[in-house]
């Protein structure tokens, strides 16, 4: 099972059938994904027995009640004509129309992104929706989904039509960078701590070889006694025990991303000197610019 604050996402059960039906009969709900409505509640039974079956097929359950409102699955090889790798999957989702409009299904794709890559350890995660569908597009964009390719003329077999799709996908390296960047706009909070002190302007997120995100903010002094994000993530690191660093981002306070300065860089090369190169620092996130600390820091002056 699966958890997030609001849900959590477990197997499909056949006492699920006459929830399942409540939503999936509503005509606004399945032929726009690409299936038509369901007719009865044994057909909903033989769906969960036949469809949701696969081995990640989950039901999003809302945690007040414990309730199936909607379906999401990650698809993996032979089940998928996104991918044929078995690093690779596809994920599919719907909720229950009394559902739409309150952020449950993006919380519940970003668990399922979460487990592709860190549990399943997939390189490449994979979705498509029909055209018209502005709701899956929608949760699409708002977890990070990068557009791929359009496609005229998509056999929709359930329907009996062709359709217009559009096929988005996100890799591991994305995923980790946007989960980077998540978290540490959550702790930059620009504030003035007193007439000598302010923290918060900039903030920073360490990923550590271990696959854990650490974060620090600045700390701006009237005199020398301040410390850069990057470094007061670096020592948050320390502080749990690792030593290794995978990649750096910094968060400005415009909201844009930069270089470390040359005592952060000398830190991190000190901390990793004979593999500090490979360290990948976020320049910019727009145009997803990276660059190594290697190509930052090509010689080192011990």
């Amino acid at each position: 099972m699966l958890e997030t604050q609001r849900l959590f996402l477990r197997h499909w059960e056949d006492g699920d059938a006459e929830k399942l039906y409540e939503y999936a009969s509503d005509p606004d709900v399945g032929p726009i994904a690409g299936w038509p409505p369901h007719r009865s509640v044994e057909e909903s039974r033989q769906v969960i027995r036949d469809v949701f079956s696969g081995k990640e097929a989950y039901a999003v359950c809302r945690r007040e009640d414990g309730q199936p409102i909607g379906a999401i699955e990650l698809k993996l090889r032979g089940h998928t004509d996104l991918t044929d790798r078995e690093d690779e999957c596809e994920l599919g989702y719907w909720l229950g129309k009394p559902f739409w409009g309150q952020g449950l299904m993006p919380e519940a794709a970003r668990e399922m992104l979460r487990h592709a890559f860190e549990d399943l350890h997939m390189t490449r995660v994979w979705c498509g929706y029909y055209e018209g569908n502005e709701k899956s597009k929608r949760v699409q964009e708002k977890v990070g989904f990068r557009y791929q390719w359009r496609s005229e003329n998509v056999d929709v077999p359930l329907m009996g039509e062709k359709r217009t799709g559009y096929v988005s996908s996100m890799t591991m390296d994305q995923w980790q960078w946007d989960s980077m960047a998540e978290a540490a706009a959550a702790v930059q909070n620009g504030r003035k701590i007193s007439d000598y002190v302010e923290a918060g302007g900039v903030a920073a997120a360490i990923l550590s070889a271990s696959g854990r995100i650490y974060t620090g903010v600045c700390v701006d002094t009237c005199s020398t006694l301040g410390i850069c994000a990057e470094r007061n993530a670096i020592f948050n690191m320390l502080t749990n025990g690792e030593q290794e660093i995978r990649k750096v981002l910094a968060v400005m306070p415009d909201g844009k991303n930069g270089a470390p300065c040359g005592a952060c860089r000398e830190l991190m090369v000190q901390l990793m000197p004979k593999t500090y190169k490979s360290v990948e620092i976020m320049m910019d996130r727009e145009s997803e610019r990276v660059v190594t600390l290697g190509e930052l820091t090509p010689e080192w002056w011990i």
